[in-house]
């Protein structure tokens, strides 16, 4: 594959979880827009250090621990929503935003 496609494909990848994450109101479709989000970043950045420094591995480490990062973040997150929606049956953004209060 070519650096172009890519690049389009992590640009897909943002776009679509930008979307997501803007329009949903459940906090787990909010959190897959998040992690497609990221997806996009890490197929972008591995694509570029692909093309430009092929025989190094620092790229590759990098988007093994960005992966690694970005699977607890979202078992954390999940840990948060599933505690959340047992205490007080809070599954959309907007009851969560009156824990404020």
């Amino acid at each position: 594959m070519s650096l172009d496609l890519l690049l389009l494909l992590a640009a897909a990848l943002f776009s679509i979880g930008l979307f997501g994450a803007l329009t949903q109101q459940s906090v787990v479709m909010l959190m897959m827009g998040l992690e497609l989000m990221l997806g996009g970043v890490i197929v972008g950045a591995a694509a570029i250090w692909h093309f430009l420094t092929p025989d190094a591995a620092d790229g590759q480490v990098l988007v093994v621990l960005a992966v690694t990062v970005m699977a607890v973040e979202m078992a954390v997150g999940f840990a948060v929503v599933t505690a959340l929606f047992r205490t007080r049956e809070i599954d959309t953004t907007d009851m969560a935003a009156e824990l404020k209060r």
